[in-house]
């Protein structure tokens, strides 16, 4: 008995390490879920929404950096993305206007309260963390 008891010990503890392992590269490379904070989105996304961000929307970054190892798609006029603005933020705005210099104009849906690009100006693509494929309010 104890001999199968040891077996099992080492059977969970290795599930337990692949499911962390396989969470980890999940969400590193392929989705994240974050929290709204602040009114610049409503009424679209109210604050303390979770957001489903899908982060090879447009391609495969390399973790740690802005770089693409592979990219197949770029970001359209009407996505809401999560971003690092100029000041290192994350922030979640709607895609205005793509600018051919690879930056695009990012603006919260409620223009009185957001802190957008009409204050720290266009934004590089490779800024862009992800798309926003889900909103539970």
């Amino acid at each position: 008995m104890k001999k199968n008891s040891g077996r099992k010990k080492l059977f969970v503890g290795r599930a337990v390490f692949l499911a962390f392992a396989a969470a980890l590269l999940i969400k590193t490379f392929f989705f994240d879920i974050m929290i709204a904070e602040g009114y610049s989105m409503s009424p679209a996304i109210k604050p303390g929404s979770l957001l489903l961000v899908c982060k090879i929307y447009y391609g495969i970054r390399q973790p740690g950096s802005g770089n693409y190892l592979v990219r197949w798609g770029g970001p359209c006029s009407g996505d809401v993305v999560v971003f690092y603005t100029p000041l290192g933020e994350i922030a979640v705005k709607r895609l205005s206007a793509l600018l051919p210099e690879g930056l695009f104009i990012a603006l919260g849906d409620n223009d009185t309260q957001s802190y957008d690009s009409r204050y720290y100006g266009p934004v590089p693509n490779d800024n862009i963390i992800g798309r926003v494929l889900g909103i539970k309010r």
